[in-house]
């Protein structure tokens, strides 16, 4: 007799998942958290591997005890996991077909490369950033949100204007969380962040290329305050952005803390 035969033989086997909950309490988020799942990133036309950490859940309703966990699961791994701005909702759509719920969430975060040509030498590297793709479905439809991290440069002004001998700089970041449209690029929100830094950061610097970002920082000095105000100005002029929380935060070189800033805005 086949394994498949036995099983068809087989008790059916109690369906503990789907019983009645006496205490009639809905759950807003349930799911399974930080699965690591090989991923293709499709963005601008163009594909790239890469490894994100998962999160995904839906709501489950008062009356039932438990979600179907395994289901989850089952969905990274019947077809190859691609990732998308336009291709979320839809996936969404599917696990709460899948998990029988009538809100869902997913949120994807991983390293996202994009080559980077030196500004004098013309050498490509590969620059990585944090990426982070959230979807939302529920009663009135979905909703995608973006988080990204870009590493810059940024170089104080007051050090520059007292100082004899140049002026002290050191890495920022600049975060932005912002609730897109389908159309949306990583590509262009992230070119858009290195912008507003003293200068860009590159995998690959030959000397030509060492003097210009020096020299770069220098004639572009910024205060955090000047960053954060350059980021929400490119932002609120960029297409396919309904809202956002962008944040800038200097890893100060002359001090042990940080100086940090924060603008929030809704667009339309």
């Amino acid at each position: 007799m086949s394994p498949q035969d036995t099983n068809a033989l087989a008790p059916a086997m109690p369906d503990v998942q789907s019983s009645p909950d006496p205490r009639e309490i809905a759950i807003d988020q349930v799911g399974i958290r930080d699965i690591r799942h090989p991923a293709r990133v499709l963005d601008s036309g163009r594909m790239q591997n890469t490894v994100a950490l998962c999160t995904l859940t839906v709501g489950l309703p008062h009356d039932r005890k438990g979600t179907h966990m395994s289901r989850f699961v089952q969905m990274l791994n019947e077809a190859p996991l691609e990732i998308s701005i336009a291709g979320l909702p839809a996936w969404l759509q599917a696990m709460a077909g899948r998990l029988e719920a009538g809100n869902a969430r997913a949120e994807f975060r991983f390293p996202y490369f994009r080559d980077k040509p030196a500004p004098v030498s013309g050498v490509t590297s590969l620059l990585d950033y944090e990426v982070t793709l959230i979807g939302e479905l529920d009663a009135q439809g979905g909703r995608v949100r973006v988080r990204v991290v870009v590493p810059v440069t940024s170089l104080c002004p007051c050090s520059k204007e007292i100082s004899e001998y140049g002026a002290h700089n050191q890495r920022s970041h600049i975060t932005v969380e912002a609730e897109v449209d389908g159309e949306f690029s990583l590509d262009t929100l992230i070119a858009t962040l290195e912008a507003q830094g003293s200068c860009e950061l590159y995998g690959i610097l030959k000397r030509p290329d060492e003097k210009f970002i020096t020299e770069r920082a220098f004639d572009n000095p910024k205060f955090v305050e000047d960053m954060i105000r350059d980021v929400a100005g490119a932002l609120n002029t960029l297409p396919g952005l309904r809202a956002y929380r962008a944040e800038v935060e200097n890893f100060e070189s002359i001090h042990n803390h940080s100086a940090w800033a924060c603008i929030e805005r809704r667009l339309r």
